[in-house]
């Protein structure tokens, strides 16, 4: 715990406490089980406590036995704007909000893993999109993702526990779903992404239209229009085997690999020193996505663009 005289600004975006059923994967995709979680992030008399109480369910295989644990999750945090800093004992690290986004890397003694955790906090305030990949060294051994949602009186009002034990059965069916785009449906993606620099100070709002038209069950061409601060357009086509997705040019190319719903993907612009880290995420049956595209140029962080592209299939 440490103290400070009032939240951050990220800090009062996640007031509450967060529930969810996160999907747990190994390294090739495969399901593997879920990881029942209710997480807070309080500030009381100047503090920052951050507890997690996690408790594996459905789970199978090698990676059960390392994630498992059998006591809450607790660590102190200088809360900030700019680093968050976990100061341990459970969490060792930072986060880096970027308004409603927060890109975090630390160690989990416990797991005895490296994390890599983004949290999308969606329009609605309430629902958060969340994913974190774990490391040994550079190598991932396993993928969390799902969405959470927050409730202020879970273990007190009836009504409200109802209401999240709902969605986290929701969550048990959807958090298998592969990452698959419409096959034969053609259509089109807008939305508007909040763009940050990497002093994480927002630059402004980008307009973004992704013109999807499949070629064949496992190909489709992507035409991406993005106006406002970064001016572009670029074209590639689509190729999806199993899990793993490859963008063929020929203005993109680059690969993706697929953890249920979530999609993070490596883009390299043809001629330029610029290229995309991703993490795309199906959030419901209409194909509507939470996007996070970090841009680099010349391997420098040049923007971090985010929010919820809505789909619309053509008539």
């Amino acid at each position: 715990m440490t103290m400070t005289n009032q939240p951050s600004n990220w800090q009062k975006r996640i007031e509450g406490e967060w529930h969810g059923l996160p999907s747990i994967f190994d390294v090739e995709g495969n399901h593997v089980g879920y990881n029942k979680v209710y997480r807070a992030s309080v500030f009381k008399d100047g503090q920052t406590t951050y507890t997690m109480n996690t408790h594996l369910a459905e789970a199978h295989g090698p990676l059960a036995a390392r994630l498992e644990v059998s006591d809450i999750f607790a660590f102190g945090v200088v809360d900030s704007d700019a680093d968050r800093l976990y100061l341990g004992p459970d969490f060792i690290g930072a986060g880096h909000p970027y308004g409603a986004l927060v890109d975090a890397h630390y160690y989990s003694p416990g797991w005895t893993a490296d994390l890599r955790t983004m949290v999308h906090i969606l329009p609605d305030g309430q629902t958060q999109c969340y994913s974190s990949l774990l490391y040994d060294g550079p190598t991932i051994c396993s993928v969390f993702n799902g969405l959470y949602k927050v409730a202020f009186d879970y273990h007190t009002n009836a009504e409200t526990q109802a209401r999240i034990d709902a969605f986290c059965e929701l969550e048990k069916v959807n958090g298998r779903q592969p990452h698959i785009l419409p096959q034969k449906k053609h259509g089109v993606w807008t939305g508007e992404l909040a763009v940050y620099g990497p002093d994480q100070k927002q630059l402004g709002i980008n307009q973004a239209q992704i013109v999807y038209t499949p070629i064949n069950l496992l190909r489709a061409e992507m035409v991406v229009e993005l106006g406002g601060v970064e001016n572009r357009r670029y074209r590639f086509v689509r190729h999806r085997i199993g899990p793993r997705h490859t963008f063929e040019g020929p203005d993109v190319y680059g690969n993706s690999m697929g953890y249920g719903r979530a999609l993070y993907t490596s883009q390299h612009f043809y001629g330029q020193a610029l290229k995309i880290k991703g993490r795309e995420f199906l959030l419901d049956d209409r194909f509507n996505l939470s996007v996070v595209w970090q841009w680099f140029k010349s391997d420098k962080m040049l923007y971090t663009m985010f929010g919820v592209l809505n789909w619309k299939e053509n008539s």
